[in-house]
């Protein structure tokens, strides 16, 4: 004859079940579309010969008025970044977005480089004439796609976004375990999967990887 079940103990158990089955769907449905972009894009880095695209280069050219080039009148060298007025000006004649690019300052000209997920770009200021010159480099929307995978040039809120993302995959995963370790005694195939899923990485590791 089974003994009769402590309530306590059984509401506990429903009130954390409900915790984690909510934790988990959360976290999956925060993480879906985060973890299908990163999949796929692991993919195409581990094959990025086969889905290479060719750069597309756009040159510009065009000239300071004087009183903006007086205002590049700072130092010999360094970085720094332009002033504003200059800075506007610079990014209508390269179709660029220069707000809080930094530059580098030689006593011939003002380099200014803007990397970027997918491309890359800079400007080029010489001091003595005011002459500008510019290229924008796009390298396609895989391009795109992979270096926003590795976080390259994306800037500070795609790293928080991806600190996010981390942290909700972590959520997912710690939950998902603990439901498999309460479902487990009714699957008995659970624990041998999830340790094919540790063994075969570190075997691969072993013998495959240099």
């Amino acid at each position: 004859m089974k003994a009769p079940k402590d309530p306590k103990r059984k509401k506990a158990r429903q009130f954390w079940m409900r915790q984690l089955h909510q934790w988990h769907w959360i976290s999956a449905a925060l993480s879906l579309v985060g973890m299908l972009f990163f999949a796929i894009t692991g993919i195409t880095l581990n094959h990025a010969d086969l889905v290479s695209a060719q750069p597309k280069v756009e040159s510009r050219e065009g000239r300071l008025s004087p009183a903006l080039l007086a205002q590049l009148k700072g130092p010999d060298e360094g970085d720094a970044p332009v002033p504003a007025p200059v800075a506007q000006e610079l990014a209508r004649i390269s179709g660029q977005a220069l707000q809080g690019a930094s530059a580098e300052w030689t006593p011939e000209e003002v380099n200014i480089d803007l990397p970027r997920p997918g491309g890359d770009g800079w400007v080029r200021v010489q001091r003595a004439d005011g002459a500008v010159t510019s290229e924008t480099t796009s390298r396609g929307a895989v391009s795109l796609a992979n270096d926003l995978h590795k976080g390259r040039h994306a800037g500070g809120i795609w790293v928080w976004f991806l600190d996010i993302f981390a942290a909700a995959c972590v959520i997912f995963t710690l939950t998902g375990l603990l439901l498999l370790q309460v479902h487990a005694k009714h699957r008995p195939s659970t624990w041998p999967i999830v340790a094919a899923g540790l063994v075969v990485p570190v075997l691969l590791l072993h013998f495959f990887v240099p």
